[in-house]
């Protein structure tokens, strides 16, 4: 079980000043997370919200349904498929959707991931209809754009662990070379999943560094299998907001790193 802090609320914060804050929500498929910033300040954080509050909230989180400066909402996919820029034409986004065998029930967004390539994605329509009145981003864009941003090594290799799933990230250049994502049931499925990217991506595990966030701790059954295969594992220090002492970077990493996706547009 995660030690980690679910609420949070700074005594600067104003509900009736919701004019000038971020709501930034990190969704999942009956829960999401919500963090409300101002100023490049970290001010509210809830975790493991029921979906029901983001439409009827309860007197606890009736703020979300203040006007905020920007909503931005991180939106989980059922299968993803990027596209190089170059290749990319908007007339095309449903032939490119068919890599994606996109069922009824599912709804597909495009949107810019970053300077090279479109991300092509599809949500259950049911959430998507819930929350695409606002800006709805590809959920890992954010994490995506605040690790290029570090201009990370070759041998870094970024693991988001998020209850039973792990998104592996890689960059070459400062360009994104490897994202995906795993559902996996134990540690040692985590370790053969990291083990497989590095394989594929043709990388020496003995120079790997591996850079955790999300729900990990040091110590705890996932890092400790890790740490017995993998020479170099720490957590992700990287912070996208300023954050009070109490909030460890690494475990809101991925729900923060939505700031940076203010512009972004989906269709």
């Amino acid at each position: 079980m995660s030690n980690h802090n679910h609420h949070y609320r700074d005594t600067d914060f104003d509900p009736e000043q919701s004019a000038d804050y971020t709501l930034l929500v990190q969704a999942g498929p009956d829960s999401f997370s919500y963090a409300v910033t101002g100023q490049n300040k970290l001010l509210v954080l809830e975790k493991n919200v029921s979906l029901n509050e983001l439409t009827e909230p309860t007197e606890e989180h009736n703020h979300l349904s203040h006007n905020y400066k920007q909503r931005i909402i991180g939106l989980p996919n059922n299968g993803f498929t990027f596209i190089p820029d170059s290749l990319f034409r908007p007339d095309l986004v449903a032939d490119f959707a068919r890599f994606l065998d996109v069922k009824a029930g599912e709804k597909v967004f495009s949107q810019p991931l970053d300077a090279d390539n479109q991300v092509i994605y599809k949500v259950e329509e049911k959430l998507a209809d819930k929350l695409s009145a606002n800006n709805v981003v590809f959920a890992a864009k954010g994490w995506i754009m605040a690790t290029a941003a570090k201009n990370p090594a070759k041998e870094n290799l970024y693991l988001n662990i998020d209850n039973d799933k792990v998104e592996l990230l890689n960059f070459q250049d400062s360009k994104l070379r490897f994202y995906n994502g795993f559902e996996f049931k134990n540690e040692d499925e985590l370790v053969y999943f990291t083990s497989l990217v590095i394989e594929e991506l043709q990388l020496q595990p003995q120079n790997i560094t591996l850079i955790l966030s999300g729900d990990v701790e040091q110590g705890d059954k996932n890092s400790s299998r890790l740490i017995e295969f993998f020479q170099h594992v720490q957590l992700n220090d990287q912070k996208v907001l300023d954050l009070p002492g109490e909030i460890t970077s690494h475990t809101v990493l991925t729900l923060t790193a939505l700031s940076l996706c203010g512009s972004s547009e989906a269709r």
